[in-house]
């Protein structure tokens, strides 16, 4: 397995894109490997860098009641095999700083999620394992202003940060995506991702998020448009109705391949043009 070193090498030296994708919260094992065998197959022959995503545990579901994950230990039991399996690496967040050290045994990029993205110690924590950070803007803050929350990263000495971008709130119950956001995020010169499918959620519309995935694909392909988005993140599901967390926001995996081949189109475009 190459070095976290050398995964960021690649990831700022892609010819294409890079993609990050899974279902939204680490399911049964059968479901998780399905996933990462078919994503894997399909991104190896299109020439896309693949990282591995799930999460052990949300933290942040709207209800109690919702499904949360299997937890840190088993959940991390997954993401290991997935990761011996397939040689993917493999990206999951944390939320809590006592979760981090356990994390960075497994995992190759930490995520700050986007609700916590200014909690100071949790991206001092995460930066000082020197893995790759996954930095995403949170829906309250101005693209300009993910800059403070990068510097809490780098002044660990940690350069190794991924900058997303999943949407900014948009009145009650809704998100859209200013896509001036991408150039404005991109002038700090690391890596900028698009976060698809959180990017279409209807947050907190009674007990569950609602969403509108039926245009994720168009988004990816407009924002691949921008010249200014490095990578995609997108959450998906063998069968999205049965996901036990953002049923309504994950892709069929069925669709990732006519999606990928669009924002494949629509990179060699924007590349000729430069």
């Amino acid at each position: 397995m190459e070095t976290n070193d050398e995964l960021y090498q690649r990831l700022i030296t892609v010819e294409n894109f890079f993609l990050i994708a899974g279902p939204c919260v680490v399911e049964d094992e059968n479901i998780m490997m399905h996933t990462a065998e078919r994503l894997k197959e399909m991104t190896s022959d299109r020439n896309i860098l693949l990282i591995f995503k799930s999460s052990f545990e949300k933290a942040n579901r709207t209800s109690a009641r919702s499904y949360r994950g299997p937890g840190i230990k088993k959940g991390l039991k997954i993401l290991q095999k997935i990761k011996e399996r397939f040689s993917l690496p493999i990206l999951t967040d944390v939320h809590e700083t006592n979760e981090i050290d356990v994390v960075a045994t497994v995992a190759d990029i930490i995520q700050i999620p986007a609700f916590l993205c200014r909690q100071t110690n949790l991206l001092v924590k995460a930066a000082k394992t020197q893995k790759i950070i996954n930095l995403k803007k949170g829906q309250f803050l101005a693209p300009e202003d993910i800059s403070k929350q990068l510097e809490k990263v780098t002044a660990e000495n940690n350069h190794k940060v991924l900058l997303t971008e999943r949407g900014t709130s948009f009145g009650y119950h809704n998100l859209i995506v200013d896509f001036r956001s991408f150039p404005m995020m991109k002038i700090a010169k690391y890596p900028v991702v698009f976060d698809v499918t959180h990017s279409m959620q209807k947050p907190s519309i009674g007990s569950i998020s609602g969403g509108t995935p039926e245009f994720a694909p168009m988004m990816a392909q407009a924002a691949m448009a921008t010249g200014f988005v490095d990578g995609l993140f997108i959450e998906t599901h063998p069968n999205p109705l049965e996901a036990l967390s953002d049923a309504s926001t994950q892709l069929a995996l069925d669709i990732i391949p006519a999606l990928l081949d669009k924002c494949l189109a629509v990179k060699k475009a924007v590349t000729s043009l430069k």
